[in-house]
């Protein structure tokens, strides 16, 4: 069935007008049905596909330009947590039958712009149609130095575990757009609301991160479903990970929302859309990877470690109380 209407372009026209300006070299200006890229001598791709959907990853009203970062970003964070360089990526943007070309031009050029500061032309992709909510899926590539991508379960015994950046910010910022008139929200101060609202809509991919993965991590993954639960997935059937909450990394925003609400720290500790950089090290590593990073202008943390035995992951408050989380991450289903 035809879905033009006379006040849009077509498809071809759409592609020619937005997207086309984004292609990277092998897309042939996105006139063909396929791309092409070579990988670098000596080095293995590295692929991964990620989708977000109105009303589940992002409030359809959201800035376009932030969606478009966020659809990148989300998936460039996977590339990141292999220890992986961007290439390029595919995109298929499923729109809703309200789509604007307003819309749409504000989508692209947010979306060049993300591309173009995380080093990641667009290849190519497919622009459809969809009778329910709109979605953006994207497909990255990057590639790594042959035979060293850093897996996720590959973590030993004895190795501590580190988190980049702070967690639970981007969790507290949801909570923050679905409760905007609760008590401990009315008692933030505009700076705390903002940081919390951009960590939500303006995820971070760690990149800067991937050569230090590769040097010093056993085994990497990024925190998009919250910190408990990708941490039971990156343990499990290796040992049991013990994390002392008092060490998790917590920035002053998300400090002030947790004084002020306290149960809101389970919020930070399991919810998602952190995209910060989780990972095992080796004890006798720990110190050089916190100094690199640190060099490249990313903090890293150390929380916890890998012991013996299993189970879900054990969180050690300051009184030496252990908790878990039975429902430690975010689930689709």
């Amino acid at each position: 069935m035809s879905g033009e209407r006379p006040d849009r372009p077509g498809e071809d026209a759409l592609i020619a007008r937005y997207f086309a300006p984004l292609a990277g070299e092998g897309a042939d200006g996105l006139r063909d049905d396929a791309a092409s890229l070579t990988p670098r001598p000596g080095h293995d791709l590295v692929l991964t596909a990620d989708a977000i959907v109105a009303g589940i990853h992002y409030f359809p009203a959201d800035p376009p330009g932030s969606i478009a970062r966020k659809a990148l970003g989300v998936n460039l964070s996977d590339i990141a947590a292999k220890g992986a360089a961007p290439r390029a990526y595919l995109l298929t943007l499923g729109l809703a039958a309200d789509w604007t070309e307003a819309w749409l031009s504000e989508f692209s050029a947010g979306l060049a712009e993300a591309a173009a500061a995380f080093g990641c032309p667009l290849l190519g992709g497919d622009t459809v149609r969809t009778a329910g909510a709109a979605f953006i899926n994207v497909t990255a590539l990057g590639d790594v130095p042959a035979g060293s991508i850093v897996r996720r379960r590959t973590a030993r015994v004895g190795d501590r575990i580190c988190v980049s950046g702070t967690i639970g910010d981007a969790a507290l910022g949801l909570a923050l757009r679905l409760a905007p008139e609760a008590p401990w929200a009315a008692a933030l101060d505009t700076e705390t609301r903002e940081h919390l609202l951009d960590r939500y809509l303006h995820p971070r991919p760690r990149l800067a991160l991937a050569p230090l993965l590769r040097r010093h991590a056993s085994a990497a993954m990024d925190v998009s479903d919250g910190l408990a639960g990708d941490l039971a997935k990156m343990t499990g059937g290796v040992g049991r990970a013990e994390v002392a909450i008092a060490e998790v990394p917590l920035s002053e925003a998300a400090r002030q929302v947790i004084a002020a609400e306290p149960a809101l720290l389970d919020t930070a500790l399991t919810g998602g859309d952190d995209y910060e950089i989780l990972c095992t090290v080796p004890p006798a590593e720990v110190e050089a990877f916190a100094a690199e990073a640190a060099a490249a202008g990313v903090p890293v943390t150390a929380i916890g470690t890998v012991l013996g035995g299993d189970g879900a992951p054990l969180f050690v408050t300051e009184a030496g109380a252990s908790r878990s989380f039975a429902a430690g991450s975010y689930s689709h289903f």
